[in-house]
């Protein structure tokens, strides 16, 4: 007498639940892959985000320097140029 579910319909079962564990832990793996790659990709955001603020800062900084030295560096020169001047005119005394 044979097995009202026969020996393939059992396999048949048995292989079915096998894929089916399968496809759960594919899909279980796919969802951690997609979390982990969400996860990166708000840390890469977050860091892309603080750098661009700390470039602005940077920029921000340059232009206050390069505002307070234009002025020394046009006083520097107009002092060099007058003693330039003066060094001229006190040579042509001494001669």
């Amino acid at each position: 007498m044979q097995n009202p579910v026969g020996a393939r319909g059992l396999l048949g079962t048995l292989d079915r639940a096998k894929v089916m564990t399968q496809n759960d832990r594919t899909e279980q793996l796919l969802t951690e892959i997609l979390e982990v790659q969400r996860a990166q990709l708000d840390e890469y955001k977050r860091v892309t985000s603080e750098s661009l603020q700390l470039q602005r800062r940077a920029v921000d900084a340059q232009v206050r320097y390069i505002r307070l030295l234009r002025p020394m560096l046009i006083v520097g020169s107009v002092v060099i140029a007058g003693l330039i001047v003066y060094v001229l005119w006190l040579s042509r005394l001494i001669r």
